[in-house]
Parts: C-alpha cells; sequence; structure tokens
C-alpha cells in the first residue's frame, strides 16, 4: 500500500521522527484554517500518489490567508498526471539551509536491507542517481543484527553530509529504520531530509510504502486503507482477497505462487506477447477462488485471452481441475483460456479437464507451450 506525503509523515510522527507543523485539508477554507494555526509562512501541497507534484504546480509557498486561499483553490481539483487532487497537506515553512536523500527498502538478491543516502536531495534525486550514482552512499544492514549507531555514523560520513549535520543525521537515520522495519514498510523515503539554519535535521517529505502481508499486524492502517490509489481491477481484486497488480497487455495471467506468477509474466514477455496482469492465487485453486480470480482478469477490457499456469504441489492437480472446472460452471469468460497443469496428480487433473476442452479451452504440457498459444490467442481475438 503506497501512502500519500500525509499519510507517510503521520507514520514518521509515531516513531519520532521530526516533521514540520502542518494538517489535512479537503477545503479551501480548511487550507486557510490550518495555516493559521500552523502559522505563516506555510507550504499548500498536493497530495497524489505520484511524484512531480512541485513541477506541476502542486506545490506552493503562502505568505498570509489570502495567498493561502490562493493557491489552495488553484490546487485542488489541479490533474497532475491523471492524479486529481482531493486532499491538501498545510504546513509551516522551514528554513533550508540543504537537503539531503534518506531512504531504506529490502534488497531481496542480497537478502539484506538497503539503506541510501544522499547529499544532493531534493527534486533530482531521479538525475543524480542516473548521472553521479557515487553521490549515493549505500549500505547493506543484516536484519539479525539492525543498524548500529557506528554504521550509521559512518555512513553519514561517506555520503559526505555536512558535519553540522553528523549527529541530527545519525539520530533520524536510526529512527527511519525502525520506522521501516517495526513498520512493516517495503518503503521509507524522506527526500528532501533537511538540515535548518540552526542545526536541525528533519522530514520534509514522506514517501511509505507499506507491506500488505503485514496489515494482521496494524489495525492502524484501517485508517489509510481508504484512501489506496487503487484501479477498478485492482479494487475488485482486494475486495475478493486476491494478490493482484494490474498491467497494461492482453494475456491475462493467473497462477498459484508468486514465484510462479512473475515467471508466467515473464514468459509471456519472452514469446512476445504482453502481459495485463500478476495474478497469485496462493494455494487456494477451487471454484470459489477460480472463479473470482477470471471475474477480476475479465474485468479488463483490454484482456484477449487468460492463461492459467498452475503448479500442484501441496494443493493436488485433480483438485485444481475440479475447481477450474466449478468456477467455469459458475461464470463464462468472454476470452479463451489456455491451461498448464503440472506437479502432483497433474495427469488425473488433465483427464478431469479433457471433456471440457474446446477451441475456447485449450490445455498445454509446458508453461512455454501455454504462453505461445495464449499470446496467439491474444493476437487472434484482437
Amino acid at each position: 500500500m503506497d501512502l500519500m506525503e500525509y499519510q507517510g509523515k503521520q507514520v514518521f510522527a509515531r516513531y519520532g521522527i521530526e516533521i514540520s507543523a502542518g494538517d489535512v485539508a479537503r477545503t479551501v477554507d480548511e487550507a486557510v484554517a490550518v495555516a493559521e494555526r500552523v502559522g505563516y509562512p506555510v507550504v499548500v501541497k498536493a497530495q497524489v500518489h505520484v511524484g512531480g507534484r512541485g513541477k506541476a504546480g502542486g506545490v506552493k509557498l503562502a505568505g498570509d490567508a489570502e495567498e493561502t486561499r490562493f493557491h489552495a483553490g488553484n490546487i485542488l481539483g489541479l490533474d497532475i498526471k491523471g492524479h486529481v487532487v482531493s486532499v491538501l497537506w498545510v504546513e509551516h515553512a522551514s528554513d533550508i539551509a540543504e537537503e539531503y536523500y534518506a531512504s531504506f527498502t529490502l534488497d531481496r538478491s542480497a537478502k539484506q536491507h538497503l539503506g541510501m543516502l544522499s547529499a544532493q536531495g531534493g527534486v533530482e534525486i531521479e538525475s543524480v542517481a542516473a548521472t553521479d550514482p557515487d553521490a549515493i552512499a549505500r549500505v547493506w544492514v543484516d536484519p539479525t543484527v539492525g543498524l548500529t549507531v557506528e554504521q550509521a555514523r559512518a555512513w553519514v560520513e561517506a555520503a559526505r553530509l555536512n558535519p553540522a549535520a553528523t549527529d541530527g543525521a545519525v539520530a533520524v537515520l536510526l529512527t527511519l529504520y525502525r520506522c521501516y522495519v517495526d513498520g512493516d514498510c517495503d518503503l521509507a523515503e524522506i527526500n528532501p531530509l533537511i538540515l535548518t539554519p540552526d542545526g536541525q535535521v528533519k522530514a520534509l517529505d514522506a514517501k511509505v510504502s507499506l507491506d500488505d502481508s503485514a496489515a494482521f499486524r496494524h489495525p492502524e492502517w484501517d485508517a489509510f486503507a481508504g484512501t489506496a490509489d487503487l484501479d477498478e481491477r485492482e479494487r475488485l481484486a482486494l475486495e475478493k482477497h486476491l494478490q493482484y497488480v494490474g498491467l497494461d497487455g492482453t494475456v491475462g495471467i493467473i497462477a498459484n505462487g508468486a514465484g510462479l506468477a512473475m515467471s508466467t509474466v515473464d514468459v509471456v514477455s519472452q514469446v512476445g506477447g504482453s502481459p495485463a496482469n500478476f495474478l497469485d492465487i496462493g494455494g487456494g485453486a477451487n471454484a470459489a477462488v477460480m472463479a473470482a480470480a477470471l471475474e477480476v482478469i475479465e474485468s479488463d477490457d483490454k484482456v484477449r485471452a487468460i492463461f492459467i499456469n498452475i503448479f500442484g504441489g501441496i494443493t493436488r492437480g485433480e483438485e485444481v481441475a475440479n475447481g477450474i472446472v466449478q468456477a467455469l460452471g459458475r461464470f463464462t469468460p468472454r476470452s479463451p483460456i489456455v491451461i498448464r497443469l503440472d506437479g502432483t496428480n497433474a495427469e488425473e487433473g488433465r483427464r478431469i479437464l479433457e471433456p471440457h476442452l474446446s477451441d475456447r479451452l485449450v490445455s498445454r504440457p509446458t508453461m512455454l507451450e501455454a504462453a505461445r498459444q495464449a499470446v496467439a490467442m491474444a493476437g487472434t481475438e484482437g
């Protein structure tokens, strides 16, 4: 779940990371009221799930109520890369001496947490990463040990931050790491992390992505659920408790297991197709789950063929086959379906499917053959 800035700042504040005084506003009058409460000058900031707000006119400085009213009126309803602004964050403006960048995420290949820190923060951090990668200091943190004070201090020195910021930056980084780990974040990013003229180090922005799988540990996340930026396909999948990510292609994908689903996306691409989604039904390939998955796939008008890729492990092949047959009795897809069924009791599962096969329901023995068939069908349907 990707959070808006104000929500990320709420998470940061919960762990003790200093942020500027501010509040949410959904109307012009609310924006003025917040500005009066936190004190001028203020920054009026659009809240959308996309970057580039400043360049699009979604971040403005206001010195009084008249300017706040003017900027709030212009930003509310503003379209920023297809995202229409309906929420503002109004905060007391900070004096800035320097801007830095700091973040934590997971380096899956290293099986460690990755921290990134740069003395060149702000809106151009992406170009810094591309043109001057040495300007970003990286640290890998063993999750069984955690980020130590010594490691954090050496990291700050490697990033060549202003010595005046060292102690404050170390303190913020240690807290940000705790927020990232204990808060079950996939990403915790501050850009910019600022040094003020009086030597304070604080978070001026927040980009936080939460691990949905950890939601059971965080009842406080319920407050964020209604603001998640989901398209209709993803919203339907969420309602049906399916692991789904929408893409832009024409081959709908259903697989049991995240690894297999990702491999299926790759194989479809490799044989010249375009995946429409990632959908993992996990271990539950029964009729209800399969029907729900098909309904989500079919909600995407761009889908021209569906590839069901199942490898039976604990879930046996005949159970999967029965689930598919029963699902097709409940739900009639408009797109042709290609099934690859392998693994435990796969032969029995294929025998169950055999009487139901047609030119619209095809079985193939390998993932590669099935992917090619699905891509061909998607082209024919298109």
